[in-house]
């Protein structure tokens, strides 16, 4: 069988392994619990302690992997693997392939999370055999991978692909996290939804939603979708407006770099083809009609499994 691969996904809340063939299948999974107490300084080690002790369960060393591949929620750089920041870890200037390498004697790469789950669609799932590829992941934030002639785009300083950071109502936006207002994030992400369904909750006092919101004092994009999928009018109405800044921004995308394929991933693309439908309505209003003709919209497919799928091409492609 060869060498295996382990890869890995990591998270602010849990960390996603798996080992997986040279081929790209997965022959083990499992996850755990990211430690991001104190400065995120268990993470490493727990990592690398995780991942030899899955080793010995399965009969297997050091000796029979081939080497690491992860992703990431982080700035960093490209060419040395160096993590400047990662916000939700509590990371600042952590040099994780070393200390990984010093710990485990294996080859470790590393990039950018949602680069790695674009790069797993496009391997394995709904982007396969599509080498020029444009994916976003819907959330908590908006996350985006872009793949030019088979390859991840990362620019000059390792920013391309920040989607979820394209200014879309530059004159009434909602203030985001990284200081602009008016970002894509703000209105499109689940966070986003919910901040919709809020906003005009009052006015749909027989909606679905505002029935959820008044009898747990919560409410999730989950819950959303749910009443979209059902026909709540007012869902469909935050469904719509959420669509139409990703179409509107999707489009733009497209007109630039001409991908053969735009596959949504994320929590909210659960919604299936209710949303993707409305996406292609905008998508198709904005994007010029060859830029339509070449580009297939899909949703996502490998779940939970793109990180770590992504996390081994980059072990199989780049060392």
């Amino acid at each position: 069988m060869g060498k295996w691969i382990v890869g890995v996904d990591l998270g602010g809340t849990n960390t996603k392994f798996a080992f997986l063939s040279d081929d790209g299948n997965i022959l083990y999974r499992w996850s755990i619990p990211t430690d991001v107490s104190n400065g995120g300084k268990n993470i490493i080690p727990d990592i690398a302690s995780s991942i030899l002790q899955k080793l010995y369960e399965n009969n297997k060393t050091t000796a029979d992997v081939k080497g690491i591949g992860i992703g990431a929620p982080a700035f960093m750089n490209m060419e040395t693997g160096f993590i400047y920041e990662a916000i939700n870890l509590g990371w600042k200037d952590i040099d994780i392939i070393s200390e990984l390498e010093r710990r485990l004697m294996l080859p470790v790469v590393i990039d950018n999370d949602a680069n790695v789950a674009a790069i797993g669609e496009m391997w394995k799932g709904a982007g396969i055999d599509s080498k020029n590829l444009l994916c976003i992941t819907i959330g908590t934030g908006i996350g985006g991978g872009i793949i030019i002639n088979g390859e991840i785009v990362h620019g000059t300083n390792g920013m391309a692909g920040e989607i979820g950071h394209i200014t879309v109502n530059p004159e009434n936006g909602i203030l985001c996290n990284c200081g602009k207002r008016g970002c894509l994030e703000t209105i499109s992400s689940g966070t986003g939804m919910v901040r919709q369904a809020i906003t005009e909750i009052n006015s749909y006092p027989e909606s679905l939603v505002t029935t959820a919101y008044k009898q747990t004092g919560q409410l999730t994009a989950k819950i959303i979708v749910q009443a979209a999928i059902e026909k709540d009018p007012y869902a469909l109405k935050i469904i719509d407006t959420t669509s139409y800044y990703l179409g509107l921004t999707v489009a733009n995308i497209a007109n630039t770099i001409n991908p053969s394929r735009i596959v949504i991933g994320g929590g909210v693309s659960r919604a299936g083809s209710l949303l993707l439908d409305s996406i292609r309505k905008y998508f198709n209003q904005f994007a010029l009609p060859r830029v339509q003709m070449g580009a297939d919209l899909a949703i996502a497919t490998l779940g939970n499994d793109a990180g770590v799928i992504g996390a081994a091409w980059l072990v199989k492609n780049k060392l």
